[in-house]
């Protein structure tokens, strides 16, 4: 069986977690900070705060907008769950958006359901290929859409419009108009699970590029309170010399990144574009040239087509769509591939097909871009250590088990 996503491991990285391990320091430490402080570099931003998920990046700085009981947060209803469920943890409403035909959200749809209650838009990087920026940046400066805005505390006074949190779990390494995945709005969040490109095993990481008159130095010290119980020093400070001396500012939370996960992290990144990245998009062109001679196959937004040119992929997914297939014919294909040993995978399942969703009245049929991209996508394998034999085994099972089914 060829596997879907498993993580690329070097004797650097093994080297480096070692290390960590051997330091007698493995929790929050100096790691962690070198780890931020590389990601800032990276990304073009000022400050990264390393947390335990990008889950709990998003509630974060949720949390600390105040959003609340009776605000609402602008989603795609093409995502996964965790797009939404932090906003249903700080007691507000996802208002879901329809998907365009490159998987992401539609920011004509953002624009019909901003209401006085919307306080934040969360655009997803569906695959590793960003959103649409400039429009949704331009969006909520354009002064029809300020007048909306009810500011209820003096952060959201301070910004004076709606804020736009990116959730980009899968672009680290992404461009868009010159810029990196990172950098491209207020708030983005890095997502390092076991799956993504860039990996820690468990963690994500938050991009702070707040416009003036913000200060992002200073937010990263208060969120990095924040994150760790509200605590005026962490645990590696308070191990120095005469420097034990500690208060609780606040009831936080318990969201750090360990040193033991910033090693991964910090060997893997030091290798990200030359090796991880270039290897990527080698086999992203393989499988696009493997099936752009097939008129059912609607191939995934990227640049190799030439169709974005200042728009660039992670390669995070091959999200190969089948043109002319109906979710259940879908999924004979997918058993099909599985038979032939490959292992795919679906992304997403929209959020209203969801029980959870369902149960809170979204539906389907509101959402119909986003259901026919789902219906007909399978996502290939797609990873460092994939072969080019098994780049070869894995369009021949696809291309066979669809010309089988339809």
């Amino acid at each position: 069986m060829i596997p879907f996503s498993p993580p690329h491991i070097t004797q650097k990285i093994i080297d480096e977690v070692t290390a960590s391990l051997k330091s007698g320091w493995i929790t929050t430490g100096a790691r962690t900070k070198q780890f931020e402080k590389e990601l800032a570099r990276y990304c073009g931003v000022p400050n990264v705060l390393c947390l335990s998920s990008a889950t709990a990046g998003l509630e974060l700085m949720l949390r600390w907008f105040g959003v609340t009981e009776g605000d609402e947060v602008i989603v795609p209803a093409y995502t996964y769950c965790a797009t939404a469920n932090v906003v249903l943890h700080c007691g507000a409403k996802p208002v879901m958006v329809d998907a365009t035909a490159d998987f992401n959200i539609s920011v004509k749809g953002i624009e019909n359901v901003i209401t006085p209650k919307t306080k934040v838009i969360i655009p997803v990087d569906i695959g590793g290929f960003p959103c649409d920026y400039k429009s949704i940046n331009s969006l909520v400066r354009k002064p029809s859409i300020v007048k909306k805005f009810l500011p209820a505390n003096d952060t959201q006074k301070k910004l004076g419009r709606i804020l736009v949190l990116s959730d980009a779990a899968h672009s680290i390494g992404a461009w868009y108009k010159g810029k990196r995945s990172g950098s491209l709005t207020d708030l983005s969040v890095l997502s390092f699970h076991a799956v993504k490109n860039l990996t820690t095993a468990e963690g994500g990481a938050v991009c702070l590029n707040l416009p003036v008159p913000f200060d992002n130095e200073q937010l990263y010290q208060e969120f990095c309170i924040k994150s760790l119980h509200g605590q005026t020093k962490d645990a590696f400070s308070k191990m120095q010399k005469s420097t034990w001396e500690y208060d609780v500012l606040e009831a936080g939370y318990k969201l750090n990144m360990p040193d033991v996960l910033a090693a991964i992290g910090l060997a893997q990144l030091a290798e990200y574009d030359n090796e991880v990245l270039k290897r990527r998009k080698i086999i992203w062109e393989q499988y696009e040239k493997g099936f752009t001679k097939y008129p059912w196959a609607q191939l995934p937004p990227g640049n190799s087509t030439g169709q974005q040119k200042d728009t660039h992929s992670s390669y995070h997914l091959y999200a190969l769509r089948i043109a002319g297939v109906d979710e259940q014919k879908r999924n004979k294909i997918i058993q099909k591939i599985f038979d032939r040993g490959v292992a795919v995978n679906v992304h997403f399942k929209p959020l209203p097909l969801l029980s959870l969703y369902k149960k809170l009245g979204y539906r389907m049929s509101d959402y119909p871009v986003a259901y026919d991209n789902y219906s007909r996508e399978i996502s290939l394998p797609l990873y460092f250590d994939l072969t080019d034999e098994q780049i070869g085994a894995v369009i021949n099972a696809v291309v066979n088990s669809v010309e089988e089914v339809i």
